[in-house]
């Protein structure tokens, strides 16, 4: 990592209780909230935006989510986001068949249209050098209505803002997942 850590009796007393969620969810403290924590408000922010995202009660299944995180942060160079959400996709779909088949996903029969819909749009949200256009937006209304669809940009949206933010400090994987990287 590029920030030295910091003991964890230096984090706010607030902030310990998201810690202590973490080592008993993922057995850990995750790096990246420590570096986040280091700004207690800006860790606050993104905790909440990360949970309204990743609630229960979304329109983007929870499969679909662990597949466009992990795609983005193949492309931000997240060496942490590929290992924890890679371990999610693979939790969430029972296989690692889709975790190991995603970087050449166009390539794979593994991937329905929907998701093909919604992995070109999130490259294209991702890759500076694409566009999203019209036709992304239509094929992303067969599957989702408006609704859903903002709510996507906005995930895709976080996803680029939490690993390009890991990646830029080297935030290395923590192991959660065993499957060898691309």
């Amino acid at each position: 990592m590029r920030i030295r850590e910091r003991s964890y009796s230096a984090y706010p007393w607030y902030l310990r209780p998201f810690f202590w969620n973490q080592r008993r969810k993922y057995g850990k403290i995750l790096k990246p909230g420590l570096l986040w924590g280091r700004v207690p408000k800006l860790f606050m922010a993104v905790a909440l935006l990360y949970g309204v995202l990743d609630r229960k009660s979304s329109p983007i299944d929870p499969s679909l989510r662990a597949l466009v995180t992990v795609r983005v942060s193949q492309i931000n160079w997240c060496r942490f986001c590929v290992d924890i959400n890679s371990a999610l996709l693979a939790k969430r779909t029972g296989s690692t068949a889709k975790v190991e088949a995603l970087e050449n996903w166009r390539n794979s029969g593994l991937f329905d249209d929907r998701e093909n819909a919604v992995l070109t749009y999130a490259e294209a949200m991702t890759d500076s050098q694409q566009q999203v256009d019209d036709g992304m937006i239509a094929r992303l209304h067969a599957f989702f209505d408006d609704d859903a669809i903002v709510e996507l940009t906005g995930l895709i949206a976080f996803q680029n803002l939490s690993s390009t933010f890991n990646a830029a400090l080297d935030v290395e994987s923590q192991g959660f997942c065993k499957v060898p990287p691309p």
